[in-house]
């Protein structure tokens, strides 16, 4: 896939949401070409005619297997003067990925570029979601890793700890309310897949599954458009992946609808209260994306509903009034379940922001009674801007293959850590001390400090006593070490003279 592409970068186009996005408009083509051809078999074996075919009898040129073969200069044509406006036609259809595709444009610079692309993609298989979605994945971390759009990519491995730890279950309606590239959603339905994959078996489940567990928000169109294909290359057929500006447009038509948010909402910004959205102001006055964002994520969630989301340290020890009120709604007018401390590097080299992890659950009536912390000090990769591996492949992420970690393993990644510790939040981890790395604060506890969720504020550090020397004793020492340095001195001195 690597070869996919240098073809674009050494072809001039060095936009890597916009390879990303080419890439998307081609694999799009190409599974509609794979759904026709098994449309076309099912004909042949009944005898009944596809009464729906997506290429009418004149519209043969523009399927991948027949552009495929022809020459550069005639597929380019075919392409830019067939298929994209093809594409763009298909917006009134009503999946997910042709309405996505209604402003698609050709920006590949020439016919060698595509021919070459074409060639490579058609060398891949298709027919395994897991392939599909590794290819996917690729891509997207390769846009990661061009540098000024790594905003929109969480690590996998930190979506991964977010998804394990709200166990996702068949019925779930699970909503990232600014899905970017969709990794949360992607990740929660392989994580449904493979622990659930007998309930999918039910007719109505597998249509839940397909259909309506799945729900992303974006106002990015290029975000939508490849965030929808990650779905799809990943086996879900039509997610409600669309268009929305969550914090500008009333919540009322989403209210209380969603059952699991997942979610890493942009922080370090601000609207004016004439862009934001009345409903979120009434929860919370305030100009700040990341505390919008959480006043945001109470109203979407039903009664019961749970939520982990990533958020600025700031948030947790704000000292303007609409930090200290969304702080105190959490603990008291809901069940504000774990703080997980992240380390400073994990977003790096985009940003070097310290977060955490917020796990809560709206209940409309309280239930906390002690918060879980965690402080997450190792997460398998060096924290610098190189991010290297710090352990084998195998033992990286939150379920590691073989024996439990060593101390010494456990000092690199502290993920299957934190995943065994909080499923005994309400057992043992009540008796854990605060020196501990994790530990459980009773609410009195936190009310007291004016609701302020900041690990070190609770953390305890134990100090050992270092037994020094008395002053006069390293005085002599000085003392006798200057008389050694005057002697040698003069002796140097008789030597040279």
């Amino acid at each position: 896939m690597s070869r996919v592409w240098d073809t674009f970068w050494t072809g001039g186009t060095s936009n890597p949401l916009e390879v990303m996005e080419q890439i998307t408009y081609l694999l799009f083509i190409k599974r509609l070409d794979e759904l026709q051809t098994r449309k076309d078999n099912k004909a042949n074996r009944t005898g009944v005619p596809d009464p729906d075919p997506f290429f009418d009898a004149d519209q043969q040129e523009l399927r991948w297997q027949n552009f495929k073969a022809r020459d550069p200069e005639v597929m380019y044509d075919i392409v830019e003067k067939g298929v994209f406006p093809y594409l763009r036609a298909m917006g009134g259809d009503e999946s997910t990925y042709s309405h996505h595709m209604r402003d698609a444009r050709f920006t590949i610079p020439k016919p060698s570029v595509l021919a070459k692309v074409v060639d490579l993609l058609d060398a891949i298989s298709m027919e395994s979601s897991d392939t599909k979605g590794d290819i996917y994945e690729y891509l997207l971390a390769k846009i990661a890793t061009a540098g000024q759009n790594g905003q929109f990519r969480t690590p996998r491995h930190i979506i991964d700890l977010m998804v394990e730890m709200t166990q996702p279950k068949p019925g779930d309606e699970v909503c990232d309310p600014a899905c970017g590239t969709a990794g949360f959603l992607v990740q929660t339905a392989s994580y449904v897949k493979r622990e659930h994959a007998d309930a999918l078996l039910d007719r109505e489940q597998r249509e839940h599954f397909n259909a309506s567990m799945f729900h992303g928000f974006d106002f990015d169109s290029t975000m939508l458009r490849i965030g929808s294909m990650n779905m799809l290359l990943h086996g879900i057929e039509n997610p409600d992946i669309r268009y929305r500006d969550s914090l500008a447009e009333s919540a009322a038509g989403e209210s209380e609808k969603y059952s699991l948010i997942l979610a890493n909402p942009p922080f370090a910004g601000s609207l004016d209260y004439e862009e934001t959205a009345a409903d979120l102001l009434r929860v919370v006055k305030t100009k700040k994306t990341e505390l919008l964002f959480l006043a945001l994520f109470l109203r979407l969630l039903k009664p019961g509903g749970r939520a982990a989301v990533i958020v600025p340290d700031g948030v947790l020890f704000g000292s303007t009034k609409a930090h200290k009120e969304l702080r105190r709604m959490l603990v008291e007018d809901h069940k504000l379940d774990a703080v997980v401390k992240l380390p400073s590097g994990v977003f790096k080299p985009y940003a070097g922001v310290s977060t955490a992890i917020l796990f809560f659950t709206r209940t409309d009536s309280g239930g906390t009674d002690n918060v879980w912390f965690y402080d997450v000090q190792a997460d398998g990769l060096s924290l610098d801007d190189k991010r290297n591996l710090l352990v084998p492949e195998d033992r990286f992420g939150v379920r590691p293959m073989g024996d439990p970690f060593s101390p010494e393993e456990h000092a690199k990644n502290n993920l299957p850590d934190v995943l065994a510790r909080w499923h005994e939040r309400g057992g043992s981890e009540l008796e854990r001390e605060r020196t501990d790395q994790s530990f459980c604060v009773p609410k009195a506890d936190i009310a007291a400090q004016g609701y302020d969720l900041s690990l070190n504020r609770y953390k305890e550090i134990v100090h050992e006593e270092v037994e020094t020397r008395a002053p006069l004793e390293i005085l002599a020492d000085l003392e006798r070490l200057d008389a050694e340095i005057a002697k040698g001195t003069a002796e140097l001195k008789g030597m040279l003279a």
